[in-house]
C-alpha cells in the first residue's frame, strides 16, 4: 500500500512521479486526484462529526443545567435527539468514506525503483545477463510433455479425467525427481545460502491475502473454500510475509531469510488460453520460495543477494539462463523492483520464466503493518523482499528437455543423482 500522506504532502513532485508511475504501469492516473478527493471527504466529516459532537456535549451540559434549575428543558431535548440521530447518520458517513478510501488504497500499485525500464510489455524488459550456453543437439529437441508422457513419468490424460485440464500426475521418477528438486533446493538454501527453513499453512485467510497483495485486486486468482474465509496459497509468499502481522520486530532482527516449500494453487484466470499443455502453466504446482524482511538501508543489497541465491540453484544443476528487469508494463502489482530469471527450454526454442525475485519496499508491510524500532526511535515499516528459489516443476521441465538424449533418455543432473538413489538416467 502506498503512503497516502505522501500524496498529500507531495514532497519533491512525489504526486506527479506518482500519476507517471500509474501510467507507465497502464494504470489510470486520475486514481490520484480521485483518492485525494475521497481522502478530503472523508476527513470534512470526521470535521463536521467533531464539531456535532461538541455540540452535543454542550445541550448536555445546558440540559443538566435547567433540570438542576427545574427549568423547562424540552427544546433542549429535542435538540439532543436531533443531536444524536445527526450523529448515528454522520458516523455511517464516515465509516463509508473511510471504506472507500481503503478500498481504493489497496488497489492501488506501488511506486517502481526509478532505474525500472519504462515499457508496456514484456517485450520492453531488460535483459541484464545471460548465463551458460544452451545445449546443442544433432536431434530435434522434444518438449517436456512428449518426454514425460515417451518416458511414462508424466500422465496428463488421466489427471484430466481426476480433476480437469491443468492437472497431471507425476510417477516413478517424474515423481521421484519432484522431490528430489524440493529437498535439494531447501538444502541449497540452509545450508549454503543462510535461509531459516519454515513449512507454513497451505491454507490462509482473507486478511494474509490483503497483507501481500493478492486482495482485492485479484481475488478472482484465488480457490477459495466454500463457506469460510480459507483460501489455498497461490504462494508461500503470502503465509510467510504474515508471520509477522501486526508485529514491531527490533532493529536488531533485521534482515531475516526464510525458504518454504508449498504446493501452490491458482485460477490462471488472466492467463487466456496460454501455455494450456504441459506442465507450464498449472492449476496446483510446486515452489519454494524465498522470502525476506530487510531494513530499508539494505534491501536493495538483499534483492541483489536473493536473486543471485536463486541463481546458485540454476549453476548447480548446469541449466542455462538469463536475468531480466522487468520493465513497468510487466512487473508486478506490488514490486517496486523485479528481477525475472528465466530458463533455456530446448523445447519451446525459448527462455521461460523460472523465478521472479521482488523487493516490494514497504509496500506490503504497510498493508500488514509489519515495522520494527531502532534504539530509542520510532517504528518504522520494514522491506519485504521475495523471489522462487525455485518454481519445482518448471525445474523439472527445464532438466527434461535440456537433458534429453538422442536415445529417448534423460540424464540426470549430477546434483541430484544422490537425491535419486544414485541414479544417472531415466529411461522407460
Amino acid at each position: 500500500m502506498i503512503d497516502i500522506k505522501a500524496l498529500e504532502k507531495d514532497e519533491d513532485g512525489y504526486r506527479e512521479r506518482y500519476r507517471e508511475n500509474l501510467k507507465n504501469r497502464g494504470d489510470s492516473p486520475e486514481s490520484v486526484d480521485q483518492l485525494l478527493d475521497l481522502n478530503q471527504t472523508r476527513k470534512t466529516l470526521i470535521s463536521e462529526f467533531e464539531e456535532a459532537r461538541a455540540q452535543q456535549k454542550k445541550v448536555g451540559q445546558e440540559i443538566a443545567l435547567k433540570k438542576k434549575n427545574k427549568d423547562d428543558a424540552t427544546s433542549l431535548l429535542d435538540e439532543m435527539q436531533a443531536l444524536s440521530q445527526k450523529l448515528k447518520d454522520m458516523e455511517k458517513s464516515m465509516a463509508d468514506a473511510d471504506e472507500a478510501v481503503k478500498d481504493l488504497l489497496l488497489r492501488l500499485p506501488n511506486l517502481c525503483d526509478p532505474d525500472v525500464p519504462v515499457g508496456q510489455s514484456e517485450e520492453d524488459n531488460k535483459v541484464l545477463r545471460t548465463i551458460g550456453e544452451a545445449p546443442k543437439f544433432s536431434f530435434t529437441a522434444l518438449e517436456h510433455s512428449e518426454l514425460g508422457e515417451a518416458l511414462d513419468i508424466i500422465d496428463f490424460e488421466r489427471a484430466g479425467r481426476v480433476t480437469g485440464s491443468r492437472f497431471a500426475f507425476l510417477k516413478k521418477a517424474g515423481a521421484q525427481m519432484e522431490r528430489a528438486l524440493i529437498q535439494f533446493m531447501l538444502d541449497v538454501h540452509t545450508r549454503e545460502h543462510g535461509y531459516e527453513e519454515m513449512l507454513p499453512p497451505f491454507i490462509v485467510n482473507s486478511r494474509s491475502l490483503t497483507g501481500t497483495g493478492q486482495f482485492p485486486k485479484f481475488q478472482q486468482d484465488v480457490f477459495g473454500l466454500a463457506g469460510t474465509d480459507y483460501y489455498l496459497v497461490p504462494t508461500a509468499e503470502v503465509p510467510v510475509t504474515n508471520y509477522y502481522y501486526d508485529e514491531i520486530l527490533d532493529e536488531t532482527q533485521l534482515p531475516q531469510s526464510f525458504v518454504a516449500y508449498t504446493p501452490c494453487f491458482r485460477s490462471e484466470a488472466g492467463s487466456y488460453g496460454r501455455d494450456t499443455k504441459g506442465l507450464i502453466r498449472q492449476h496446483q504446482f510446486n515452489k519454494v520460495e524465498l522470502m525476506k524482511f530487510a531494513h530499508p538501508e539494505n534491501s536493495e543489497e538483499e534483492h541483489e543477494r536473493l536473486t543471485n541465491h536463486a541463481e546458485n540453484i540454476l549453476k548447480k544443476l548446469e541449466l542455462s539462463y538469463r536475468v531480466a528487469s522487468l520493465s513497468t508494463g510487466d512487473i508486478g502489482f506490488g514490486a517496486a523492483k523485479c528481477y525475472d530469471i528465466e530458463v533455456w527450454l530446448p523445447g519451446q526454442n525459448a527462455y521461460r520464466e523460472i523465478s521472479s525475485c521482488s523487493n516490494f519496499r514497504d509496500f506490503q508491510a504497510r498493508r500488514a503493518n509489519i515495522r520494527f524500532r531502532s534504539s530509542g526511535g520510532k517504528p518504522q515499516y520494514v522491506h519485504t523482499l521475495n523471489g522462487s528459489g525455485l518454481a519445482v516443476g518448471r525445474t523439472l521441465i527445464a532438466i527434461l528437455e535440456n537433458y534429453q538424449t538422442s536415445e529417448g533418455t534423460i540424464a540426470i543432473p549430477e546434483v541430484l543423482q544422490p537425491y535419486m538413489g544414485g541414479a544417472k538416467t531415466i529411461t522407460r
